[in-house]
């Protein structure tokens, strides 16, 4: 698995390959000594999400608890310099979360702002945190943040692409926000500015058809204005609490593991076309994008979109953004 992972990054970084070698053997000593997990695709570990991702990581390297296939995954993003509102919003949506959905991991990037704010409130909660870092894991940037970082690892832990003596360099980052995007089952955004890295990775979100989520705030306030844009703009859905949140994902609250595997006998009376994409959606519980459901059914998409509307007229479909589609049980 190591070997794999080494060989992997010899490749696509050092054209010198002497260098390589010597650089894999350091590598290899640092992750030995300090228990670190190295993970390629084709290990089972390895985010499930990410390997949807076109872009996804060649390796990645783990310290801690770090499980990326287990429960659901959302990430809780926003602006370094929020305000005492934004703190407030995300220590109060995540531990709502907690006491209404079990099996919830919440993701972020260890940041000043809502970023710390989310995985603090992830820890007072009980919930695991994953942060995802945009150095090697012989550091902690910010070095501020430390505890945080030091007590996620017990229940979640730090992940990163980047081998030890990798700077916290500022592009390192924009990458970083791909995978905190990509791993996760839906992104939040609490609150942004106009531009920056919140912004970012709820584009990366849209691409990946992640579900994405931001809070509204006033149009004086410039900590709003990126989330305000994001839900004018038809590309996150507007939520005011976890309970917002929980019901456009459609998670049981009450039995999360629960999964119904028969299609309800309310659809006895849906049209061949109807029954196919429904059958579709409901063997996926996270839902579909309609580019997907137009592959699996081999149906033009015109169809399968004036379909899914018929379907969603009839209770049956609810629609999210990135033009994803799940059957409601």
């Amino acid at each position: 698995m190591y070997g794999s992972a080494v060989e992997a990054w010899k490749h696509i970084n050092e054209p010198d390959m002497a260098a390589a070698l010597r650089r894999a053997d350091e590598e290899e000593a640092f992750i030995e000594k300090h228990s670190i997990s190295v993970w390629v695709e084709e290990d089972i570990e390895y985010p499930k999400h990410l390997k949807e991702c076109p872009d996804g990581p060649l390796l990645l390297f783990g310290k801690g608890n770090v499980r990326a296939n287990t429960g659901r995954m959302v990430s809780v993003v926003g602006t370094r310099s929020c305000t005492e509102r934004g703190r407030d919003l995300t220590r109060q949506f995540v531990l709502d979360l907690a006491q209404r959905c079990s099996g919830v991991t919440i993701v972020s990037g260890l940041a000043y702002g809502i970023d710390v704010a989310a995985h603090k409130a992830a820890l007072e909660a009980g919930l695991p945190t994953i942060i995802v870092a945009g150095h090697g894991l012989d550091r902690i940037y910010p070095a501020l943040h430390r505890n945080i970082a030091v007590a996620a690892l017990k229940e979640g832990g730090i992940l990163t692409e980047y081998m030890s003596r990798t700077e916290p360099e500022r592009y390192n980052f924009v990458a970083r926000d791909r995978i905190i995007a990509g791993m996760s089952d839906a992104v939040v955004v609490v609150e942004s500015k106009e531009r920056g890295g919140a912004l970012i990775t709820a584009g990366m979100a849209n691409d990946y058809n992640r579900s994405l989520f931001a809070f509204p705030g006033r149009v004086q306030d410039d900590t709003s204005r990126g989330c305000n844009q994001l839900i004018r703009d038809q590309k996150a859905a507007l939520i005011e609490s976890a309970d917002d949140f929980l019901r456009m994902m459609m998670w049981d609250t009450l039995n999360p593991a629960a999964v119904q595997t028969e299609i309800p006998l309310s659809t006895d009376d849906l049209t061949d076309d109807e029954r196919t994409v429904f059958s579709k959606l409901h063997e996926q519980e996270e839902g579909m994008q309609i580019n997907y459901v137009v592959q699996e059914t081999r149906m033009p998409y015109p169809q399968v979109s004036s379909t899914l509307m018929m379907l969603e007229m009839k209770g049956l479909v609810r629609s999210l953004p990135g033009g994803i589609y799940r059957a409601i049980r």
